[in-house]
This record gives structure tokens, sequence and C-alpha cells, in this order.
């Protein structure tokens, strides 16, 4: 049953880590020029940072010209969902020491691509939040029936 008084729930830093770790995919949000950009990304977890791998390109140059970024993931179920969101600086690695430890990480190129660039996000803050689904309350009362939000 849904909590209709509290359906959404602040979670603590330690928790959005553990979610943060659980996924596999999440999304790099940029900013160059004012023009926010939104990448899918594959990454892994490392400490307190976020390591993803990329081509060359528009990501790559992005993160290397504005350095500030956020990372975004989610999940959800038939009852509810939750997000986490991750700022931080994000930082090419080239020292050989940074890209022994990332080529440790289980971070693999989803597709068939040469993608030889490592890039970590040491990340500022953290927060997160769980929903609880359920019916819209103004619909419910307005309409006269239960709508899912």
């Amino acid at each position: 049953m849904a909590d209709t008084e509290n359906p959404i729930t602040v979670l603590s830093e330690a928790r959005a880590w553990d979610l943060l770790a659980g996924q596999q995919v999440g999304r790099l949000a940029t900013a160059l020029d004012r023009m926010p950009e939104i990448f899918p990304v594959n990454f892994a977890v490392d400490g307190e940072s976020i390591v993803f791998r990329t081509a060359e390109g528009s990501k790559l140059v992005e993160v290397v010209l504005n350095e500030q970024v956020a990372f975004e993931v989610d999940g959800w179920d038939d009852n509810g969902g939750w997000s986490v969101v991750a700022r931080g600086a994000a930082e090419v690695i080239l020292d050989a020491q940074g890209l022994l430890r990332a080529e440790a990480l289980p971070l693999r190129p989803w597709t068939p691509t040469v993608k030889s660039n490592f890039v970590r996000i040491v990340v500022d803050s953290i927060s997160g939040r769980s929903f609880v689904f359920g019916p819209d309350p103004v619909a419910r009362y307005r309409y006269g029936h239960n709508r899912r939000v």
C-alpha cells in the first residue's frame, strides 16, 4: 500500500552510494556554453568516485572543457523507485597508476568501439531519494477515481 503521507524519502549518503554501486548504466550530465548534454554510460564505482570509459568525441571534449558534471542513476519496480545524483569534477585519467587501477575495474565497453580513455568523477556531493508509487491525490478527488502517477 502506498504511503500517501510520506511518498518521498531522502536517502542517506551511504544508501545512495550502495544504490549507485549496484548499477551498471548511468547518465553523465555536462554543460558547455550553457548547452546541457546527457550521455548514457556504463560505469564502475571506485571508492567514492565513478569511472567510465569513452572514445574520442563529444563526451571527452565536454569533460575536458568543463570538468563540473553530474551523474544520475535510478531504478524502480511496481511499488516505487529511487534516484541518485552525484556531482563533482571529471578528470581524464592519465597517470600510470591511475590507469592500472581503472583497467582493473569491471568496466568493459558495451559496443565494439575503441574506448581507450578512462574518466574519473571525483564526487563532491551525492544525494538520493526513494519514491512510493500511488494514485495522484488531486486526480482522485477531482475525477473521483484513482489514477497512477
